[in-house]
This record gives C-alpha cells, sequence and structure tokens, in this order.
C-alpha cells in the first residue's frame, strides 16, 4: 500500500527515530520521530466494536513524523464509514496476516495504538503518550473514575461532561 508523499522515507536524513512500533507478527513495522501531540481514550462505537475493547487509546502523530519500515505492502485498509475497504483516509490499518490494527490513518493526522511500541519489558510508557481526556464519553460502556477531562464528543469541541 502507498501510504502517500506526507509520510517520512527512507532514507530521510532528517528523519531520527525515537519509537518503533510493530504489529502481533511483525509483518509490519514503523517508527516515529516525535513525541505525539496528544493521546486520547476514544469511547466512540465503531472504536469499540473494532477493537473489541471498551475504549481506544490512540497517540496523535502528524504523518510526517512517522515512517513505515517493514510491510507496507501487508497493509490492509478499512473505512469504518464506508464499511468497507478504502484507498483513502480516513481508515484503519490493519496487519494483513495477523490482523493486528496499526493506525487510524486521519487526513493529516496517524493515530498509533501505544500498546504496539517497544516500551520495554516490564513497560513504561513515556508521558506524551499517557491519555490528555477522555472522548466519546456519552457513548461509553464503562464509567472511569480518573482526574481526565471527559468530553461527549471530540476534544475541545463539544460539550464537556
Amino acid at each position: 500500500m502507498d501510504l502517500g508523499p506526507e509520510y517520512a522515507r527512507a532514507g530521510d536524513a532528517e528523519f531520527a527515530a525515537r519509537y518503533r512500533a510493530r504489529c502481533h507478527c511483525g509483518a509490519v513495522r514503523y517508527e516515529a520521530s516525535a513525541d505525539p501531540v496528544d493521546a486520547k481514550l476514544c469511547h466512540c462505537r465503531d472504536c469499540r466494536v473494532l477493537h473489541g475493547a471498551p475504549m481506544q487509546w490512540a497517540a496523535i502523530f502528524h504523518k510526517r513524523h512517522i515512517r513505515v519500515t517493514r510491510g507496507a505492502d501487508a497493509l490492509r485498509a478499512y473505512s469504518a464509514t464506508r464499511r468497507g475497504e478504502s484507498d483513502v483516509p480516513p481508515r484503519k490499518l490493519a496487519c494483513a496476516r495477523c490482523g493486528t490494527w496499526i493506525a487510524d490513518e486521519g487526513r493529516r493526522m496517524w493515530l498509533a495504538f501505544p500498546e504496539l511500541f517497544e516500551f520495554g519489558d516490564p513497560p513504561r510508557v513515556p508521558d506524551a503518550f499517557r491519555p490528555t481526556c477522555h472522548i466519546f464519553y456519552g457513548s461509553r460502556v464503562l464509567d472511569i473514575a480518573d482526574p481526565l477531562p471527559k468530553w461527549a464528543g471530540h476534544k475541545d469541541v463539544s460539550t464537556r461532561l
């Protein structure tokens, strides 16, 4: 799959890998050259159903800070809004081999799943990856008792619950 010109490429002298991530089987690997600009816990129905979990944890990067180092040809794309394969963002990307969701690809952003990153064993998640809020909290299936702000929709553009 061609991810487009907005991503970093192999041989880019300006790109210095700061974080590394991979799918479960290792067929797809990528690097990030910067800290995420934000991290959120999403409670929307699409995220819950597609991930088989009560919420999705995503760390948000600019696409220019992401470089796929292996397996771009092993990516498959799914659009929740179009309910099928998609050649254009927004879409979810997964490894075609093991099925691991790799990221949500937005029009300008890459929403990475922190559990895919190599943070050591035991993992030490950097502060930049820690969620700053809950979004679509009105759709939640579990109440979360934490001090994070909870938004009805997207952060800063919906009602704070």
